[in-house]
């Protein structure tokens, strides 16, 4: 027989929503701190023991308080932070909804200090397990709010015999603190872990202090490998740092999403990034970045998800155009030797100089006033590709191909970025010589990605050559999706497909671009199809596209053992000098490495 309905008991509402707020202490670490970065603290002390199981204390010199709101601040519901629906289209705050404080009380024991700026009495609450709290007594409290935390989860054990190991409880909280200290660089934070301090954090004056924060939270190799990224369009900005692709990695772990200083997981932010990077990074590998996006707080929904984790963007498709094309042309401004800084002031000195919000602020072309050898107009088929390798080793028309500095191996102040060639190392490698030291290139991988960029060029331009299939080609796919075909119809024509919907659940192809004529058909139709339908969009047919011609360009390059002369070299140089994305080849291989004096006195022990 049905149970009558009824009210639940307020106590059980806060264990209630504590399941959806309070998971593990990283849970409890990341409501507090946000609590004192939205009460404008300029520092935070965390102190943790045993993993944050046993205690959580934050200590803020914010806000604070008043006496007489320290009660209300542990009601359910209960925040400063909106008063009307609009303040919630709106939001600006990192918490809103007045749920963490009640929801840790109910799971823990929690005692809540504060002082605010305006008074000389600090003042002090306690609470357990979502019992009443007791009365708020006087207390000597600094300027700030302190919270403590004891006993996480004491009066719920199915809760608590899920958390982890000491260890692996801290490191999710180091994760939480890491994260909210690369979003608020003017926040100086400590953590201590069992009486020891961790790190101390000072507050970042300008961009040499965020480096070195960068560096202390993520690593020294991601900062050597980064290039300050920074764009803006039509409401939206783009800032931050994206690693070369040459530092990709096997997971996620270097990827730092931010939406308005919030820490996210957002699938449109990171399919974009992975698009930006698809060109350039090995099979398999990841791309490493710290980007923040600042955009209307009304154009987000914060609200989607219990502990914020993730966003909804009321215009995705945007959000998605505006990353992709941001963070593609930053990779893609980068020409060899502005990546890779060897130390950290040189990094500084790279990112402090961001103004127009262009990687390519920092990059000085190389070879100006120049032309490159390379023909640019491309091969549509293999059998064009040995016609581009021969215009693009042709004989030199320029002086700076035969510069005196490679016959006498003194480098000009006028020396290009990848130098004058010097030698060819068994017909593989190019030995040349710039101003830092020495150039060493992978001659097919170079000449690999100049042909596959001038072939992405061309066929871009020119609308691809299609031909009509004998025996028109019917798929089979769902009502939905036959739908999209006539929406998409553009779509499908701009990659030479001629293709009409057959009946309810059917298409028919008539017609495709002969780059495709070796490919399962009717799979990339239906993969394209799918993707449209979950995604309102799909590269599917540009990425086909792109892996014919890359393995048009892999086949039609320099092969090993081809003897160059000292011009057919320079003129490799000069043209990967001016070609996008020429730091890698298409799959991901880098095309060439530096050696500074330094690096080769270090092999030699010179100096020592």
């Amino acid at each position: 027989m049905p149970q009558p309905i009824q009210k639940l008991p307020d106590h059980l509402i806060n264990q209630i929503a504590a399941g959806e707020v309070i998971e593990r202490p990283a849970s409890v670490v990341k409501e507090l701190l946000e609590n004192s970065i939205d009460a404008t603290a300029s520092e935070v002390f965390i102190d943790l023991e045993r993993g944050g199981i046993q205690r959580i204390a934050v200590r803020d010199n914010g806000a604070g308080i008043d006496q007489a709101q320290l009660q209300t601040a542990l009601t359910r519901h209960a925040t400063s932070k909106i008063r009307s629906l609009a303040d919630l289209q709106n939001i600006h705050s990192l918490g809103f909804r007045g749920e963490a404080l009640p929801s840790i009380a109910s799971v823990a024991r929690l005692s809540l200090s504060s002082n605010t700026q305006h008074s000389n009495q600090g003042w002090r609450l306690t609470g357990e397990g979502g019992s009443e709290a007791d009365c708020v007594k006087p207390a000597a409290h600094q300027k700030g709010t302190t919270v403590e935390v004891h006993d996480l989860f004491y009066n719920t054990p199915a809760r608590r015999k899920f958390l982890r190991t000491e260890k692996t409880e801290y490191t999710h909280s180091e994760q939480v603190v890491k994260r909210l200290a690369l979003a608020h660089f003017h926040l100086a934070i400590t953590l201590r872990h069992n009486q020891k301090t961790v790190f101390t954090l000072p507050a970042c004056q300008n961009i040499e202090d965020k480096v070195h924060r960068l560096e202390k939270i993520i690593g020294r190799p991601f900062v050597e490998h980064s290039i300050y990224v920074e764009r803006d369009h039509q409401g939206m900005r783009l800032h931050g740092w994206i690693a070369a692709p040459a530092f990709s990695r096997s997971q996620t772990d270097m990827q730092y999403q931010y939406v308005n200083h919030r820490h996210i997981r957002d699938k449109t932010f990171g399919h974009a990034i992975r698009l930006a990077y698809q060109d350039v990074l090995y099979h398999g590998r990841q791309p490493a970045y710290v980007l923040f996006l600042e955009t209307d707080p009304g154009e987000v929904d914060v609200n989607a998800h219990p502990a914020k984790h993730e966003v909804r963007f009321h215009n995705s498709r945007s959000i998605h155009d505006f990353i992709r094309q941001a963070v593609r042309q930053a990779v893609s401004d980068v020409r060899p030797a502005a990546i890779g800084s060897k130390n950290l002031q040189k990094l500084s000195s790279f990112a402090g100089s961001a103004s127009s919000g262009s990687a390519a602020n920092y990059i000085r072309p190389a070879g100006a006033g120049g032309q490159t050898h390379f023909n640019t107009q491309a091969p549509k088929t293999h059998q064009h590709v040995e016609a581009l390798y021969s215009a693009a080793i042709a004989e030199p028309q320029a002086d700076y191909l035969s510069s005196p500095s490679a016959a006498t191996g003194n480098a000009q102040d006028d020396t290009p970025l990848l130098g004058y060639a010097l030698a060819q190392l068994h017909g593989i490698y190019i030995l040349a010589q710039n101003k830092q030291g020495l150039i060493l290139v992978d001659m097919h991988a170079a000449h690999e990605r100049i042909v596959y960029e001038q072939l992405k060029s061309t066929h871009s331009a020119d609308p691809l050559e299609r031909q009509q299939l004998l025996a028109p080609l019917q798929v089979a796919v769902s009502e939905s999706e036959a739908n999209l075909v006539d929406q998409y119809q553009a779509t499908f024509s701009r990659f030479g497909f001629e293709i009409d919907r057959l009946g309810e659940q059917a298409v028919i192809v008539r017609a495709v671009a002969n780059i495709f004529k070796e490919m399962d058909i009717a799979a990339l139709i239906r993969d394209v199809l799918a993707d449209l339908q979950k995604n309102t969009h799909s590269t599917r047919l540009q990425d086909s596209h792109h892996a014919v011609l890359s393995s048009i360009a892999c086949h039609g390059s320099i092969r090993a053992n081809r003897q160059l002369t000292l011009h057919e070299m320079n003129a490799l140089l000069r043209a990967m000098e001016k070609t996008p994305r020429s730091n890698q080849c298409n799959h991901g291989r880098p095309t060439w490495v530096e050696l500074s004096i330094a690096d080769l006195d270090r092999l030699f022990l010179r100096g020592r």
